[in-house]
């Protein structure tokens, strides 16, 4: 990492501390370890990069901490040995008992990822690269100061990086939100302090990246107050659904936060590199 980004960002070890199901295409992992005593999320849709070993590797490999131009040492290692990289959303984080979960969910394509997490077990090692401090360009969720609602549109990988905005906003925020899963039991509580309206979409066999969610949106009477908008999930869907809010609601497209997590029928590695 550079000088700068080194002010911002660290490397943290951790290893599994338990692994549970929660809903039919979630695996909640929760990891521990001292460094992460240290860990300066900024809540809300906190992300970091995560480092996974391969099978038969006791840790992920990567190049020492302080190496110059450390990313471009990562690349030059070989694929098939280096650590997987990649990129998630803290669901919560524990400071107080150095634990941070994250939500990993299956796409039924059988990735690196997928695979650690379906057989994760206490003492997994693994790396985190994220935030030394709580204010960081990792976290996009930002509303202005004059928000008077709060609108989140979601599908299941962003699913964890909703429970972490809902967990973070105050008891005088009013949200509506949509979020769309593949199975009844993926449904989840979202505590928050929030006044929160939210919308659950089960698409069973509909494939992701459908009009579901778009159509949804589309649907809502909404209030005439000054919105804020978040927007996060398969690319094709966040993409109709900013369409939706600029060009058929008129919302400024200053307020609306957008992110493609990932596109249908592209591998992560793919993605990043469109990206």
């Amino acid at each position: 990492m550079g000088t700068a980004l080194a002010l911002r960002y660290r490397f943290y070890a951790a290893q599994v501390a338990g692994v549970r199901r929660v809903g039919a295409s979630t695996i909640r992992v929760t990891f521990g370890g001292q460094d992460l005593a240290g860990f300066a999320g900024g809540g809300r849709d906190q992300s970091v990069s995560l480092f996974l070993p391969h099978p038969g590797q006791p840790a992920p490999v990567l190049p020492a901490a302080g190496t110059d131009d450390w990313f471009g040492a990562y690349r030059a290692l070989d694929p098939a040995v280096r650590a997987v990289m990649r990129s998630y959303t803290i669901r919560e984080q524990r400071p107080e008992r150095a634990e941070v979960d994250i939500d990993f969910v299956s796409h039924g394509d059988g990735g690196p990822a997928s695979r650690w997490a379906n057989r994760a077990g206490p003492g997994d090692r693994v790396v985190l690269l994220g935030p030394a401090l709580p204010e960081n360009p990792s976290v996009c969720f930002r509303p202005p100061d004059d928000t008077a609602l709060i609108l989140l549109v979601a599908d299941e990988t962003a699913l964890p990086a909703v429970g972490g905005i809902l967990d973070w906003l105050p008891a005088g925020a009013h949200v509506r939100a949509w979020i769309e899963v593949p199975d009844p039991t993926d449904i989840q509580p979202l505590p928050t302090e929030a006044h929160a309206e939210v919308t659950w979409l089960v698409r069973g066999a509909t494939p992701p990246g459908s009009s579901l969610l778009v159509d949804a949106v589309r649907a809502a009477r909404l209030p005439s107050v000054t919105p804020y908008a978040w927007v996060a999930g398969e690319s094709s869907m966040v993409r109709g659904v900013r369409r939706h809010l600029v060009g058929e609601r008129g919302i400024d497209k200053a307020r609306v936060t957008f992110t493609g997590y990932w596109r249908r029928g592209a591998s992560e590695d793919t993605f990043r590199a469109e990206r």
